[in-house]
């Protein structure tokens, strides 16, 4: 069985942050495990703690999973802090992992701010170069490409540049802010939409960190990169499309699990 790993802050809620991502990495049919970066005291409605772990916490939960069982790929969450990051990107390099996706928790959709400006540049710095793709929101790929994003041609824009500062695909999403619900990636000089309609279900919280955990569990499976993003996509709009309870995790969950015969071969 193929493995995944998640590093990433757990939600209370079991929404959004690791619950997510292992919920979809199983639904996905692969093995999933989780270093935790921060416990949060959070549910839909916003978060109302966070505790933080040390990187020495967080270097030796990495280094347990990368020396027992080796993940075929890892996905990246939040991470409140540069000295997180540093540990993170130390580890990655040095068990020489694959199959990296980055998804960069920096600006809510909404525009809020996430994390420190110190903890940005690390992103930058550290772990983008390392990244097989990265999956920013609209307000995301503006920061990062300091390019407006408005519009789809400006999309397009904001994806290469980072593609090209970063040496690293990028999967710029869409949402209402500039469509309906197409994503564009941009990767080796090409550019591809993965089209989709918008779907009126207001529970979205954690379909970010939804998407990129499926993204990477299709990686470890061995698939291509525009082929895993496919079906991930596929995945995510096929959960909101049946309307189920994504945001307050407390609605049936497990009818992600029975989505598989759809989506997963």
């Amino acid at each position: 069985m193929k493995t995944a790993l998640t590093i990433a802050g757990s939600d209370s809620s079991g929404g959004a942050g690791i619950q997510a991502d292992i919920k979809t990495m199983a639904a996905n049919g692969v093995y999933a495990m989780s270093a935790v970066t921060a416990l949060t005291a959070q549910n839909t409605t916003g978060v109302y703690g966070i505790f933080e772990v040390t990187p020495a916490f967080l270097a030796s939960q990495l280094d347990c999973i990368f020396t027992d069982i080796r993940p075929d790929a890892v996905k990246t969450g939040m991470v409140a802090s540069a000295a997180l990051i540093q540990v993170i990107a130390d580890k990655l390099r040095q068990y020489h992992a694959e199959n990296i996706v980055i998804d960069p928790v920096m600006i809510a959709t909404s525009g809020s701010r996430l994390i420190a400006e110190d903890a940005v540049d690390a992103l930058k710095e550290l772990l983008f170069p390392l990244a097989a793709v990265l999956t920013p929101n609209i307000p995301e790929a503006s920061a990062l490409s300091g390019l407006p994003v408005r519009s789809t041609a400006e999309m397009e824009a904001a994806a290469r540049a980072i593609s090209q500062r970063y040496g690293c695909a990028v999967l710029c999403k869409g949402g209402h802010q500039v469509n309906t619900a197409n994503d564009l990636l941009y990767h080796n000089g090409m550019v591809r939409w993965f089209c989709g309609r918008r779907i009126d279900n207001p529970n979205s919280h954690g379909t970010g960190c939804t998407l990129s955990s499926a993204i990477a569990s299709n990686l470890a499976k061995g698939l291509p990169l525009e082929q895993a993003i496919e079906r991930a996509k596929a995945y995510i709009s096929g959960a909101l499309g049946a309307m189920l309870d994504l945001g307050a995790g407390s609605g049936p969950m497990d009818h992600l699990f029975d989505l598989r015969s759809q989506f997963i071969p």
